[in-house]
């Protein structure tokens, strides 16, 4: 029987939840930041729809660069604009949602030229976005003992052909792999088997704490 746009999208909703039951599910996890239209911080915390927000991006940093992050027109770095945002990671926090700094990003300024140049960078992270201290805090937030997170958003096609060597290490506790914009291991119509053998591929051979399905939350997202 032909499968019409309705009942595909249905079963590929099934498909999906089907997926994340199989693995014990981590939760719905989300990039805020870029769209001017999402709300703020807070309110997107407060639909309860979420159990993780990446804060995106820090699209600058490495090869000598000053760290920098980039929320669109939700604040400006440059002046401090976004130290606001503390009393919002608080209330997101306190509902028990983790709130991710995502670094990188689709653009940007960011090159790490050798080791020497990754621990710089880990360290300026460290004091000034997560527990360290720091006269510079973009984010105006800072509580000493709570727990960090490492995370990676790797494309599907694997191995990554940039983390997949560091994922292998078994630190990384979340990792959200991108199963769009890359035909070898995404849906297409009316076919499931290259994401299912991809994420299958994933959840055996990668030792994260839980392995995401990175899906667009609307079709303008995977342009």
């Amino acid at each position: 029987m032909a499968l019409t746009p309705a009942t595909s999208l249905a079963f590929f909703c099934s498909m999906v939840l089907l997926l994340f039951v199989t693995v014990d599910a981590g939760g719905i996890a989300i990039y805020w930041g870029q769209n001017g239209y999402e709300g703020t911080l807070a309110e997107t915390c407060a639909t309860g729809s979420y159990d993780f927000v990446n804060i995106a991006f820090l699209p600058t940093f490495g090869n000598g660069q000053t760290p920098m992050i980039n929320l669109a027109g939700h604040c400006d770095p440059y002046s401090n604009g976004c130290t606001g945002l503390s009393s919002d990671i608080k209330s997101c926090q306190a509902k028990g949602i983790k709130v991710m700094l995502s670094i990188g990003g689709g653009a940007g300024s960011y090159y790490l030229t050798s080791a020497e140049d990754a621990r710089e960078v880990a360290t300026y992270l460290w004091n000034n976005f997560l527990g360290g201290t720091s006269s510079s805090r973009p984010l105006g937030y800072s509580k000493r003992g709570k727990k960090v997170y490492l995370t990676a958003a790797p494309q599907c096609p694997f191995p990554d052909a940039w983390v997949g060597s560091a994922l292998k290490t078994g630190l990384f506790d979340y990792v959200w792999v991108q199963f769009y914009n890359n035909p070898p291991c995404q849906y297409t119509s009316g076919s499931f088997g290259n994401l299912v053998d991809a994420w299958k591929q994933w959840t055996t051979d990668i030792p994260a704490t839980k392995i995401f399905l990175g899906l667009p939350a609307a079709p303008a997202a995977a342009r």
